[in-house]
């Protein structure tokens, strides 16, 4: 396995991690990361076409569940926020007969 196809395996195994953990932080430099390992397999001159379409493929599954796991995310900060928001408006009310 060359370089370029270990180095691909181990950020989306490092990525994997992190979605398991909801590492916000990690996820996104792990990205950055992923996209430069993706970038640097497809220019490598020695690449094993048939790894790295597997790698790829795993890779970009991967990154569907991540957007998912996003988008479940967004919908339960906004709910978070929309009771907040609810709340406060609440409070104002009271505020005004107390």
């Amino acid at each position: 396995m060359n370089a370029s196809v270990k180095r691909l395996e181990e950020t989306g195994s490092a990525l994997r991690d992190a979605l398991t953990q909801q590492d916000w932080a990690a996820i996104s430099m792990l990205d950055r990361e992923c996209r430069n390992a993706v970038d640097e397999a497809m220019q490598a001159h020695e690449r094993d076409s048939g790894v790295v379409r597997q790698r790829l493929q795993e890779l970009l599954d991967l990154y569907g569940e991540l957007v998912m796991t996003c988008q479940i995310e967004q919908a339960r900060v906004a709910s978070e926020l929309r009771q907040l928001n609810q709340s406060q408006q609440g409070t104002k009310v009271y505020q005004l007969f107390a």
